[in-house]
């Protein structure tokens, strides 16, 4: 059942945000593929009353990103380890700029799903990006996207000489429950 008609305020005491890297590149069994949550980002959810009427925006604090969880690798990933790949992704890679995400439009799908589509900005440079939207039972929403690095403009990060280096393709995922859900 989707939720009422209405705008709902969504951040980080209503769920989560993530991203999902994988590695790649001959020394990969070296390196981890990581979670990473945002713990500083904000959404605003309208939904209409037609089916798949829905707009969505979300601003992303890239100066907040956690290492939650990284998996496999040749040992282990400890928390110096986590603090010094966030020093990285924030100084280097995103360079704690926002991340904006507005829709253009969506199209209702089976099951209550909804594609939307919007612009995301990233480091100065807009593109087009669609996410998979879910609205259920109780205020669940659970959205996800693929993020392609390179279509904004981005080398995906690599070290040791480049045979070690992040997948192009970034996975992200919201998990949340509607105030008042």
């Amino acid at each position: 059942m989707a939720p009422a008609a209405g705008t709902y305020h969504l951040g980080p005491d209503d769920g989560t945000l993530s991203l999902h890297t994988r590695r790649t590149g001959a020394a990969a069994k070296a390196g981890h593929d990581l979670l990473i949550d945002v713990t500083a980002w904000e959404g605003t959810l309208t939904v209409g009353d037609a089916p798949g009427d829905v707009a969505v925006e979300v601003v992303a604090d890239t100066g907040s990103l956690k290492v939650r969880e990284g998996h496999g690798g040749v040992q282990a990933l400890g928390d110096d380890d986590k603090a010094n790949i966030e020093t990285t992704i924030h100084d280097e890679i995103l360079k704690r700029d926002r991340i904006t995400f507005r829709s253009t439009g969506a199209e209702p799908g089976a099951d209550g799903r909804v594609t939307v589509h919007g612009d995301m900005t990233m480091l100065g440079v807009t593109a087009p990006l669609d996410i998979d939207l879910a609205l259920g039972d109780g205020g669940a929403v659970a959205g996800s996207a693929v993020v392609a690095q390179s279509r904004w403009g981005m080398k995906p990060y690599s070290i040791l000489f480049g045979t070690l280096k992040v997948v192009d393709e970034v996975g992200v995922e919201l998990r949340a429950t509607l105030p008042g859900g």
